[in-house]
Order: C-alpha cells, then sequence, then structure tokens
C-alpha cells in the first residue's frame, strides 16, 4: 500500500461546497466551516458550486492545491460532491475529507463521520488520513454504489421528485415506486469473473460499496464489503410490476435478501458485456454511479480500486447503524 499523504502543520482545507445539497441553509453552513477553521487556525480556501462552476472542474482544483500545499480536499455537499472530489483524489493521493450534506449519507455514516455540521468538522479538523476502499467502473470511482438498468433509472427520475418535494426519504420511494409502474426493460447481461462466465437476464444490475445500504435492504454480502476487498451485486430476475414492486417494499423492510427472485454474489473484478440478442448493440448505456447518471461504453469493468481513498477522520470513529 502506498504511504498516506503527508499533512502540513495546521494543513489548509480546500472545500467544494454545493449550496443545492441537503436541507439546511447553504449559508449556515458556509459560516460554521469559516468559523471552525477560523478558530482552529486553519486557512481555508472554499469554492463555491454555482454560476457556471461544475462540480468535477472545482473537485479537480481542490486536489490540485491541496497536493501543493500539503491540504485536505473536502467535499461539503450530497453523493454527486462526494463523488466528484473522491474520484479527484482518488487518483491523485490526496487526502479527502467530507462534510456529509446528502439525504443517505451512507459512506459519512459508514465511516463514522456525523451528520451536524459542527461535528463533522470538529471529525475533519481532527483526524489524520486513513485508507478505506473504493468501487471502480471503467475507471470512474464510486463510494456508495454503481448500477446499470432499473436502478440507475430511478435514480434520475428521483432527481424530478426532490426537486418539486424536497431532499427526504419518503420522496426518494415515492419516486422509485413511480418509475415501476412506467414499465421496465429486461437485459441480458454476460458477466465475467475469474475466467468463467455467466448469464444474466435482469432488469438492473446493482454493485455496492457500503456495508450499511446492504445491511438495511438485509442483503447478507454487505459483511464482505465490510470485511474489505470486494465488492457485492444484486441482480433481480425477470419480474412483473406488481412483483417488482413487493420486492422494493421488501427493501424497505431490510428482508430483500431473503426474496427468492434476487441474486447476490460477491467479487473483486467482473466484466459486463450486453449478451447477443435482446441487449446486443447497445455500446453505450447509462450507469448511475453514487446517484449520478452518466454514459458508458461496454464493456463494464467493476473492481476493488487498486489504490486507497485517503479518507480524514477520527481514529476512534463508529459506524453510524441507525
Amino acid at each position: 500500500m502506498p504511504a498516506a499523504p503527508a499533512l502540513a502543520p495546521a494543513a489548509p482545507l480546500f472545500v467544494v461546497l454545493n449550496r443545492g445539497s441537503g436541507r439546511g441553509s447553504a449559508d449556515e453552513t458556509r459560516q460554521a466551516i469559516e468559523a471552525a477553521c477560523r478558530a482552529a487556525g486553519r486557512p481555508l480556501t472554499l469554492r463555491v458550486v454555482g454560476q457556471g462552476r461544475r462540480v468535477p472542474d472545482l473537485a479537480r482544483e481542490a486536489v490540485e492545491s491541496a497536493l501543493a500545499q500539503g491540504g485536505i480536499a473536502v467535499a461539503a455537499g450530497g453523493d454527486g460532491t462526494i463523488n466528484a472530489v473522491a474520484h479527484a483524489a482518488l487518483r491523485a493521493g490526496c487526502a479527502f475529507g467530507v462534510l456529509p450534506q446528502g439525504t443517505f449519507n451512507y459512506f459519512s455514516r459508514v465511516h463514522g463521520i456525523p451528520a451536524p455540521i459542527e461535528e463533522s468538522l470538529q471529525s475533519l479538523l481532527t483526524g489524520t488520513p486513513q485508507p478505506v476502499q473504493a468501487g471502480e467502473v471503467n475507471d470512474r470511482a464510486f463510494l456508495v454504489n454503481a448500477s446499470l438498468g432499473l436502478y440507475a433509472r430511478m435514480l434520475e427520475e428521483r432527481e424530478d421528485f426532490k426537486a418539486r418535494f424536497g431532499r427526504r426519504r419518503w420522496v426518494a420511494f415515492g419516486a422509485a415506486l413511480a418509475t415501476l409502474l412506467k414499465g421496465f426493460r429486461t437485459w441480458t447481461l454476460n458477466v465475467s469473473a475469474g475466467g468463467g462466465t455467466q448469464v444474466l437476464r435482469t432488469p438492473t444490475l446493482f454493485v455496492g460499496n457500503n456495508a450499511l445500504q446492504f445491511e438495511q435492504v438485509g442483503v447478507e454480502e454487505g459483511q464482505a464489503v465490510e470485511d474489505g476487498g470486494a465488492l457485492a451485486a444484486i441482480a433481480l430476475e425477470p419480474l412483473g410490476r406488481l412483483a417488482m414492486i413487493g420486492l422494493v417494499l421488501r427493501a424497505a423492510l431490510g428482508r430483500l435478501g431473503s426474496a427468492s427472485k434476487v441474486r447476490s454474489f460477491t467479487f473483486r473484478e467482473i466484466e459486463v458485456q450486453a449478451a447477443t440478442g435482446a441487449s446486443s448493440g447497445r455500446r453505450r448505456v447509462r450507469v448511475a454511479t453514487d446517484g449520478e447518471v452518466q454514459w458508458m461504453d461496454m464493456p463494464l469493468r467493476f473492481r476493488v480500486s487498486p489504490r486507497p481513498l485517503w479518507l480524514v477522520k477520527r481514529l476512534d470513529a463508529k459506524a453510524e447503524r441507525a
């Protein structure tokens, strides 16, 4: 494993702040960050998303500055913001920090980073870089999950619901049901690993890197993710709309893993290609990484990243299960 990034004394923070994330006031978040850094004597550079400034560009700038000055590139926002900064930090070997502002905050919770801004700031300002596992799909990092098919479409359409009704858990659940009622297609996929290939017919392939998310839906393979060195996948067998709605309800109750129409497995690296027939000819597909949907070329290569993500957190941090 490579050495941890060296932080300068009073390591400066380079924060990418997404004003559109979370339910609180962005101005209050900014003021809290500025006040905490002032009190700790830590230099701060804030890069605010908006007015034509895209998150990936700001993330790259934050990482470049952090590397040059022995500082920390920090994401203050939801999953999309965290993913963008983490992707840049992972590739560069830069120290990475999180001030979670999202709806579910799976990544920060599994690493014991509290949601209240004052508490997450204290964790960041008193923490040290520690290696944590990231996943990759076609070299794009993901911290929580990556998916194609129905789940990716659910995430894409969920953003419209959030814009109309707010960023709450019941809104996400209602958006999922609305997507299911529209209908969905079945994919035929060749999944290759270790010299062998299996054919999956499924409306969605979900690959996770977050033990807490698997635990909450009741899939045991999440334990392999928590132990480290593996990702876990879920594929649903072909189903009708009512049966699929039933599976969504089972997931909400934490009983998805016991359903007969659910296949799950763990791996370190797989390659996914559209099989001859129903899905053949599709060279580019929509893939969601930590909730952000983008086009990717087939085949899709999912793997545990060979590089650690150097997350700044306290040594005594405990995962939040609630």
